[in-house]
């Protein structure tokens, strides 16, 4: 029987296990026990924390998957790419690891490359670092952490010392970035690469509770941008993904596009898109099966990407306060509108969100072009 190994059980990595499974593979998960979904849908679950590489390595010498993958975790990315080279599967390669999950890494690759990016600088907290020639506002965020945790944008120098401890208290090696903050709004751009061919799949268009933490609310496909748009975000991502030797799997390319047509990259995860972005958004707009790419692109399988135009418009919005929670009951009787899942909500984190992990819950619509 066909063996997939997956690197985290949450509701977002459940989604990829169900997919495995539908299409006949024998899932092996790996997670720290938590009651996550995937603890009991996977076939067989190991309480196994996703960064101990070494750990669920010893166990893959003995199951030999065909493939090892995980969608919408930076985290995850070090073990995949671990394990996977270890055991001779398609992988992005170890050496590139730290550049693909170190926001800081990433900039400089890019920065080598030629990418437009943010000026930026990285910092610890007594590092008192240099912003002569940057331009307010900036943002603060930790070097090695998503789910908008620990960002801040700060208008001028007051308060800066204290934004970059709470980024540094977030991240795992205790470092912040400072970055200029870009006017314009904010997209992805979700792809897929086999043996080092890029394909554009949709761009997505974000939605956030704005200054100071930035939390995502919403997500939705197609962004609405014109044909010519999309021809330079896909030339500007091509070119990171190179610049970071991204050449197997999902990727989900951070940018904004300013109010004179420029794009600037904030960043490259060498994974599928969370918030649903990847297992869900990018097949109901555009009729392709991003989950099963990832795995065929991990088990070493043709992929198959579908063009021509978005079948419809797709939608994630995040249950933050009472006010989306009624949002959720108005759209239950919107005829309009297809309501194709809604998660569990926690009523308690209600009005209590503090980062993307303290939402409520969520629910994924879609509507006629």
């Amino acid at each position: 029987m066909k063996k997939l190994a997956v690197i985290g059980a949450n509701d977002f990595q459940n989604q990829l296990i169900l997919k495995a499974k539908e299409l006949g593979y024998e899932t092996h998960v790996f997670a720290w026990r938590a009651g996550a979904e995937g603890e009991k849908t996977a076939d067989y679950f190991y309480p196994i924390s996703i960064t101990e590489k070494e750990e669920i390595l010893e166990v893959c010498r003995r199951i030999r998957p065909d493939g090892i993958c995980s969608i919408g975790s930076d985290l995850a990315v070090v073990a995949v790419s671990y394990v996977a080279e270890h055991l001779g599967l398609p992988c992005n390669p170890v050496s590139i690891t730290h550049q693909c999950t170190n926001k800081a890494a990433m900039r400089e690759a890019f920065a080598r490359a030629g990418v437009p990016v943010p000026r930026f600088v990285r910092t610890g907290r007594h590092d008192g670092p240099d912003l002569s020639g940057f331009s307010f506002p900036v943002i603060v965020k930790p070097t090695d952490r998503s789910g908008s945790r620990a960002i801040t944008r700060l208008e001028t120098a007051e308060g800066l010392q204290e934004a970059v401890d709470a980024a540094c208290e977030a991240s795992f090696e205790h470092m912040a970035i400072i970055e200029e903050y870009l006017e314009g709004d904010e997209y992805s751009c979700e792809c897929i690469s086999q043996d080092g061919v890029h394909h554009f799949l949709a761009v997505t268009k974000k939605f956030t509770t704005g200054a100071p933490h930035f939390i995502e609310t919403g997500h939705m496909e197609p962004a609405g941008l014109s044909a010519e748009q999309e021809e330079q975000v896909k030339a500007a991502v091509f070119a990171g993904l190179d610049a970071l030797g991204i050449v197997t799997g999902a990727s989900h390319s951070e940018f904004k596009l300013a109010a004179d047509g420029s794009i600037r990259i904030i960043e490259i995860g060498a994974r599928m898109g969370g918030d649903c972005i990847g297992s869900d958004l990018v097949e109901l707009s555009t009729g392709n099966d991003f989950i099963r790419m990832v795995i065929d692109a991990a088990c070493g399988r043709p992929i198959s990407v579908r063009s021509g135009a978005p079948l419809r418009r797709a939608y994630v919005r995040f249950l933050l306060t009472q006010e989306d929670a009624r949002a959720l009951e108005r759209d239950r009787a919107r005829t309009d509108i297809t309501i194709c899942r809604v998660s569990r909500i926690d009523t308690d984190l209600l009005g209590h969100t503090s980062d993307s992990s303290t939402r409520a819950g969520y629910y994924i619509y879609t509507e006629a072009l």
